[in-house]
């Protein structure tokens, strides 16, 4: 990141970004796992002021549904700046510099990956597969389309715009 090479963090990724940079991963007060929150809403990911006008999220709603798989979150420096926030977890989206974006939660499901995680993972399996799935139904169009969106932006700010 300190050469200026675009980089791109999801969950883990977003951690290690902020930790690199002198930031700490800290245990967030409650876990966010999949699509529903402890009030059974739909997560959702809330842009701040400063995420609205980066061009980023251009194209994208101001707020937007996303998976969630963490129980972390992270404490920031004052030079990265949030752009997305959320209900239980502040700190959802994360700009490192001029060129680095970290998101806690996940944009990129594929339909084929999310059947693989509820399978596998051990916090996912303590849901009803059936309701993870209804919910996926629920999101789907508007998810995959606000994520592919958010990569081709990113790509595009990376110099590699897809066509």
């Amino acid at each position: 990141m300190d050469k200026g090479i675009p980089c791109f963090g999801i969950c883990l990724g977003l951690q290690v970004m902020v930790k690199a940079l002198g930031g700490k991963v800290t245990t967030n007060p409650i876990k966010e796992i999949g699509w529903r929150d402890p009030d059974k809403n739909l997560f959702k990911v809330y842009l701040t002021e400063e995420g609205r006008k980066d061009p980023i999220f251009e194209g994208i709603e101001s707020e937007f549904e996303i998976f969630q798989l963490h129980g972390e979150t992270v404490e920031l420096t004052r030079q990265m700046k949030v752009l997305g926030t959320g209900k239980y977890c502040k700190n959802q989206i994360v700009k490192c510099g001029e060129n680095a974006y970290g998101f806690q939660g996940h944009l990129e499901l594929s339909y084929d990956m999310f059947n693989t995680w509820i399978q596998e993972d051990e916090d996912l399996k303590k849901i009803e597969n059936s309701l993870l799935k209804a919910d996926y139904g629920v999101v789907r169009k508007k998810y995959e389309s606000t994520g592919n969106k958010i990569l081709k932006n990113f790509l595009k700010l990376s110099g590699h715009e897809l066509k």
